[in-house]
């Protein structure tokens, strides 16, 4: 059986109810991640999983929100029993990023090992492998990559194919490539910013955001020619300047209904506003 598990859903901006982009695949009971946002072990402990056999993730991009949870993942898992290598899958980058975690905690690491913990040598370990587009995976479950639009990153969707076929758009701009790469899928993950709210925003903000997220009205157009059987939003934007107010709660549910408003001026089917927590079969 293959399902959704939105574990984080946030954007760079410090929401107390979201972590960190992190989405995971779990594919007859072993859990695939797409990212590392802040937060994620915790979460994915929060939804049941054992931790310990969190083993293979997906890198998107190497934007902060999306790999702040990196050390986390590393050390964690490996503290909790994990006895293999941690498996990486990410854009050129990415083997630095994890190297210099390692470097950065081993002071840690040897007292671990060396230490009365006597913690096994295997664990803590990262094996990365550069991305390209095409077939990336192939084992239990299938998975293919495609470059999307990102501003200068390289920037990956993920398709995974198993009894369902579930897509990630990750962070990007609208594109033609991802239309054709997602069509027919089950579930489309896909990444959202309200529309109307970037009308508030400074003139270089409004460049930015247009160019390298999708707009709610922009991601109507895009499923109605997917069609997928669900969409599922995540990294909501909403623009509002003050992210941080005491009514972040009810702010989250006043942009729901703005955001999937938007989208139906476009696209009349199953729409899922994504949270964390949240398994979607």
């Amino acid at each position: 059986m293959t399902q959704l598990v939105l574990i984080g859903t946030g954007t760079p901006n410090p929401d107390p109810n979201r972590s960190g982009p992190c989405v995971g695949i779990d594919h007859n009971n072993k859990l695939y991640l797409v990212d590392f946002g802040v937060g994620l072990i915790r979460r994915i402990n929060e939804i049941g999983y054992n931790i310990s056999e969190v083993d293979t993730a997906f890198l998107t991009h190497l934007h902060s929100d999306h790999t702040l949870g990196l050390s986390d993942l590393i050390i964690t898992p490996w503290i909790l029993g994990r006895t293999n290598p941690l498996k990486l899958y990410g854009p050129k980058g990415l083997k630095d990023m994890a190297d210099f975690t390692q470097k950065a905690y081993k002071v840690d690491i040897h007292e671990r090992i060396h230490g009365l913990e006597k913690a096994n040598t295997e664990g803590y370990k990262v094996k990365v492998e550069d991305l390209h587009e095409g077939l990336i995976y192939d084992k239990d479950i299938t998975v293919e990559a495609i470059l999307v639009p990102h501003g200068n990153f390289e920037s990956y969707a993920f398709k995974f194919i198993g009894d369902q076929t579930i897509v990630v758009s990750g962070d990007t701009g609208p594109s033609e490539k991802l239309v054709e790469f997602a069509k027919g899928c089950d579930i489309l993950v896909h990444e959202v910013y309200y529309t109307k709210g970037l009308q508030t925003r400074s003139p270089q903000w409004q460049k930015y955001h247009s160019n390298v997220h999708t707009s709610a009205i922009e991601l109507g157009k895009i499923a109605n020619i997917v069609k997928p059987k669900k969409l599922v939003l995540y990294h909501q934007l909403f623009m509002q300047e003050n992210i941080l107010d005491e009514d972040m709660e009810k702010n989250d549910e006043l942009y729901k209904e703005k955001i999937i408003s938007e989208i139906r001026e476009n696209y009349s089917g199953d729409v899922i506003y994504g949270e964390d927590l949240m398994i979607i079969r």
